[in-house]
């Protein structure tokens, strides 16, 4: 028999190598002469550097940058297998998870980071770069980064502006005099979602909450990004801020589109090609995946596991789901390509003990599976 394992992370408490390392041996104790192959996957947001770095085998390249707030912090590169691709992970410099929730601030976080990540990936020599954009900290509409690369961001008098969202009220132009980005570098971002710039579906109203914002600092700064947009219009001569996934992390997808020249894709896919999943899933017998909650968001929505039902169910390959925890409405998962959903939660438990146990239980939970799936199938 031969397994594909193909999870996502389990969000706080595994990383996507770590669950697959868990499957494995899961699929071993019940099955110990079958051929497994461990492939993480991600879909571009926290833990893809991880998973890709790992299915290509890669390597990583530490950064000292800054944080969302301004302290000095590591951060990591991930220089893919195929000698031609460089991963950049935001999350890495400019993460909410480098913030505990006291220190969450988007009127004052910013990109910084991910822009000295950006030119550390360019100074690779590499000339195609990924980059997965999701769980900023941010809301800056990308200011920071550009200011990394050589922007400046001036107000009525010349002067810089400081770092964060809410200094963009008093932008008044833009100087792209020293912005260095060769113009036959490739930078491809993992998007999953199409958020404009502004306005009630904006970076600001939709995501500002999780990253601390009150109701006054959404309206405060979505102003200072629509500011950001009017500008930008003038300086380029096209208004970028209602293209799909402009509001992303906090609008950096804007600034990726509008000045680096950046093309949006789904992460999932993305990230399924970078890894070559399809070869992988050739002559495969059955594909196991996962992520920390399995609901109707990550069924419905174009998430790591739609993309990994998608193709396994076109390849004939059946697909069976763990979640650490699973939602009231899993949503037509059949439809999205996955033959059955289970959690790795064999009896009540709390959140804490299921947190700290994951390895066994996601090992518990596959054997279990593959025991079924061997007495349903005749292997």
């Amino acid at each position: 028999m031969r397994v594909l394992i193909a999870p996502d992370s389990f969000k706080g408490s595994l990383k996507s190598p770590d669950v697959a390392a868990a499957m494995a041996l899961g699929v071993r104790d019940a099955c110990p002469h079958a051929i497994v192959t461990e492939l993480p996957v991600g879909d571009g947001g926290e833990g893809t550097l991880e998973a890709l770095v790992a299915a290509t085998g890669g390597e990583y390249l530490p950064i000292e940058v800054e944080g969302p707030l301004g302290e000095p912090l590591t951060a990591r590169l991930g220089l893919l297998g195929d000698g031609e691709t460089v991963f950049v992970e935001m999350a890495e410099a400019s993460g909410l998870s480098r913030l505990t929730s006291e220190q969450r601030d988007p009127l004052r976080a910013s990109t910084y980071g991910t822009g000295q990540l950006i030119r550390a990936a360019l100074a690779t020599g590499r000339r195609r770069m990924l980059i997965g954009i999701g769980g900023s900290a941010t809301n800056d509409g990308g200011a920071g980064m550009l200011v990394a690369l050589g922007a400046r961001l001036l107000d009525v008098g010349g002067v810089p502006l400081p770092p964060g969202g809410a200094s963009l009220e008093n932008l008044a132009s833009v100087d792209l005099t020293q912005l260095a980005v060769p113009s036959d570098m490739e930078i491809i971002v993992a998007c999953d979602v199409t958020n404009p710039l502004t306005g009630p579906q904006g970076a600001s109203a939709v995501y500002g909450p999780q990253k601390g914002a009150t109701p006054a600092d959404i309206e405060r700064l979505d102003r200072c990004l629509a500011r950001l947009a009017e500008v930008t219009a003038e300086r380029l001569g096209r208004d970028w801020s209602n293209a799909p996934g402009a509001g992303a992390a906090g609008g950096l997808g804007f600034a990726l589109l509008a000045f680096l020249g950046g093309r949006l894709e789904r992460g999932v896919e993305l990230v399924l090609e970078a890894i070559r999943f399809d070869d992988h899933l050739r002559g495969a017998d059955l594909v196991l995946t996962g992520e920390g909650r399995i609901d109707v968001q990550t069924t419905s929505f174009g998430k790591t596991l739609t993309g990994i039902g998608a193709r396994a169910s076109a390849a004939g390959v059946p697909v069976l789901a763990l979640g650490g925890g699973l939602g009231a409405d899993l949503g037509d998962y059949r439809a999205a390509g996955i033959s059955g959903v289970s959690s790795i939660v064999p009896r009540p438990m709390g959140l804490d003990e299921a947190m700290a146990s994951a390895s066994s239980l996601v090992r518990d939970a596959v054997r279990r599976l593959i025991e079924v799936f061997q007495a349903g199938s005749g292997r």
